[in-house]
């Protein structure tokens, strides 16, 4: 759970400075890129939601 943590961490980390381009800058790479990162940020936290309802039934 840990490593999944830390993972999201990253991911929301790649996103914020992405989304920080392109609203400052304009930069339509950097908007790609911030929603890509969105797109597996959304998958990472269904992760851990399922893995913490896992383990709030132990």
């Amino acid at each position: 759970m840990k490593e999944l943590i830390e993972k999201v961490a990253s991911l929301y980390e790649a996103f914020a400075k992405d989304a920080a381009l392109q609203a400052e800058n304009n930069n339509k790479a950097a908007g790609a890129r911030a929603r890509k990162a969105s797109l597996e940020l959304e998958k990472a936290m269904k992760e851990f939601r399922k893995i913490s309802i896992e383990a709030s039934k132990k």
